[in-house]
């Protein structure tokens, strides 16, 4: 177990670390467990979803504008769209999600926008030809953050979105409809305006229980929001701690096993994938875990391998920044941290592939329905999906 020290990194000493990690790791052994699916190589999106849009059944996979219609991934578009140039572009979808927004048995699909723009979602027109419907969420709220959260705020078992207004600086969470033919979004505050973590570009946040008192809090790099039972009042106050760099998705997680909760973080464009460890007294102390790639900007939590505990899936953000940042286009790796708790180090790491990376969001679903949770991602290397074979006697 490394624990680090954080200091500014200067230019040179950040260039050599991607560099060491980058030389260290190419030749690193890929491991079996997963039967990857090559969708496309074109760059669409880096957000991606699944939903089952034709209703047949089967699980289909969202990338930006497009579909793609299982068994055979046969494209579809629901609005005029375009494949991008990696190098030069940014794709105007940048993290998606599928969910019956209006309850009236169809899957839609919503799409988060480049950072500050308000998201939208296309409603599923049935199976008719032609383009899909397309709502803006919460009366045009702008979504800063570049890792905003699909959860459920108010345990109704459907996912919102947390994330930042742009305008108010204000942690907010936009509610999904909650009766059939709603189609409007709300907007509740959960903090007061001009807070910490709600900047166009802020990276970092997560929503779990920090203190252990039974209620999620809100989590970004300079420390965590304390929750109430009062999801709509902006009155949740802030604690201070230093939990690590700018990062993407962030999670609440025991890692130790000791009772106390720690958090989950992994660097949006740096290099580094960390655990923070929580102490009696409430303070955090940053734990490395690895350092196999730069940009991991994205990551989710799921039980892959069917023990019981959460593991957590992260990888490269391909041409994160169209090649200007070092280590841009480094091998993308996609890898997975199996938690080990009460077993020192309490981790280990798995790679899963090294030709495919992640972007802005995760998606899991079981697609094969063979009672495994699968992986699909989108980014500026193509969309691919990844089916779990882990503990089948041929993906030894």
């Amino acid at each position: 177990m490394a624990r680090l020290s954080f200091k500014p990194f200067t230019k040179t000493a950040l260039y050599g670390l991607i560099f060491f990690a980058t030389c260290h790791f190419h030749a690193q052994k890929v491991e079996s467990g997963f039967v990857k699916t090559t969708v496309t190589k074109d760059f669409i999106s880096e957000g991606v979803a699944v939903a089952d849009l034709n209703n047949d059944g089967r699980l289909d996979i969202v990338a930006g504008y497009y579909w793609f219609e299982a068994p055979n991934w046969e494209r579809h578009e629901m609005a005029p769209s375009r494949s991008y140039d990696p190098y030069k572009e940014y794709s105007e979808s940048f993290l998606n999600l599928g969910m019956d927004v209006n309850l009236d048995g169809w899957d839609d699909v919503v799409i988060v926008d480049y950072p500050g723009k308000a998201g939208f979602w296309f409603e599923n027109p049935k199976n008719k030809e032609g383009q899909w419907p397309k709502h803006i969420i919460a009366d045009s709220t702008g979504i800063s953050n570049e890792s905003p959260g699909f959860v459920d705020i108010d345990g109704d078992g459907r996912l919102d979105i947390l994330c930042g207004d742009v305008d108010r600086k204000q942690i907010v969470w936009l509610q999904a409809p909650k009766t059939k033919g709603e189609t409007e979004w709300k907007r509740y505050p959960l903090t007061k305006e001009n807070v910490s973590g709600t900047e166009q570009y802020s990276h970092g946040i997560g929503y779990g229980d920090v203190d252990g008192d039974g209620f999620k809090d809100v989590l970004v790099t300079d420390g965590w929001f304390k929750g109430t039972a009062d999801l709509k009042s902006g009155n949740w106050e802030f604690q201070e701690a230093n939990l690590g760099e700018p990062c993407s998705h962030m999670y609440v997680f025991d890692v130790n096993g000791d009772g106390l909760n720690d958090v989950l973080s992994a660097s949006a464009h740096k290099l580094g994938v960390w655990w923070h460890q929580q102490d009696k007294s409430g303070s955090f102390t940053t734990n490395l875990i690895t350092n196999t790639t730069a940009q991991t900007h994205s990551s989710i939590m799921v039980d892959l391998d069917g023990n019981g505990i959460e593991d957590w899936v992260t990888g490269k953000r391909f041409l994160a920044h169209n090649g200007n940042d070092a280590g841009d286009a480094d091998t993308p790796y996609l890898f997975w941290i199996e938690f080990t708790p009460e077993k020192a180090p309490y981790f280990k790491e798995h790679i899963i592939d090294s030709d495919s990376g992640a972007g802005l969001n995760i998606a899991i679903a079981d697609i094969d329905k063979n009672g495994k949770p699968d992986i699909v991602i989108a980014n500026k290397n193509g969309v691919f999906l990844f089916e779990n074979k882990l503990g089948d006697k041929k993906s030894k």
